[in-house]
């Protein structure tokens, strides 16, 4: 009991403690199982998009939901570890689940008044030598991401950052070529009331981009990045 009660008084102190964020694995690995559910039409943020997709994969077969599933755990335990308050959009990484929506991912950080959500994924470009990370942030759009748009600019550049010190070449196929898009068609951007970005990872068709992703290694220096961003974003 004295040991459990140490043990939190330590995560209690981290230099994270009282800071709540929400993490957003893209996808779900069972999505392709459940055309119905993943097809159906949801707010997007003054319109409407299915409910999810089933995400893309290497040229081997490792899929998205399983990369953003094992980087976002891995950027949970460490900010645990540093004494953040983490929830995820999603708990499992299943064949026989789906979901949940993009209006709920985009909600997510909503009612617990989260200091921030990140969106992590995969990208699945076939352009030519298409490969490297960029951070996708939202416009300010009147009556919906106006009064986030500026935090969550500094949270796209705080994670770029992160991930282009830890070595992740920037993107070489988005516009701009600086490792930022702003784009104003995805719900999980469009329903936050929260400061948030999407962080497509590298591009999964890409052989050199895939080596990264399918080890160990790899993910790990991914989570790192990220967490070292979310770090930089708070200070």
């Amino acid at each position: 009991m004295l040991v459990s009660l140490v043990a939190a008084a330590l995560v209690a102190s981290g230099p994270l403690a009282g800071t709540t964020m929400v993490l957003d694995p893209g996808h779900q690995l069972g999505n392709a199982r459940f055309p119905d559910q993943i097809n159906r039409p949801v707010p997007a943020g003054g319109f409407t998009k299915p409910c999810n997709t089933t995400g893309t994969a290497t040229a081997g077969g490792y899929p998205e939901a399983t990369l953003n599933w094992q980087v976002s755990r891995r950027v949970r335990a460490r900010l645990v570890d540093l004494g953040a308050t983490v929830v995820m959009t999603r708990t499992s990484n299943r064949l026989d689940r789906w979901g949940p929506c993009v209006d709920v991912r985009g909600r997510a950080g909503n009612r617990i008044g989260a200091d921030l959500k990140v969106s992590i994924h995969g990208d699945g470009s076939y352009a030519a030598g298409a490969r490297g990370f960029h951070v996708i942030a939202p416009p300010a759009r009147a009556g919906w991401t106006d009064d986030i748009a500026r935090p969550s600019m500094r949270l796209a550049h705080s994670v770029r950052a992160g991930l282009a010190r830890s070595g992740v070449p920037v993107a070489n196929y988005v516009a701009g070529g600086d490792g930022i898009d702003v784009r104003s068609d995805l719900a999980t951007l469009n329903l936050s009331d929260v400061p948030t970005v999407m962080v497509e990872l590298g591009n999964m068709r890409d052989p050199r981009d895939a080596r990264r992703m399918t080890t160990a290694r790899g993910r790990a220096a991914y989570a790192s990045a990220l967490v070292g961003g979310i770090r930089r974003f708070l200070r």
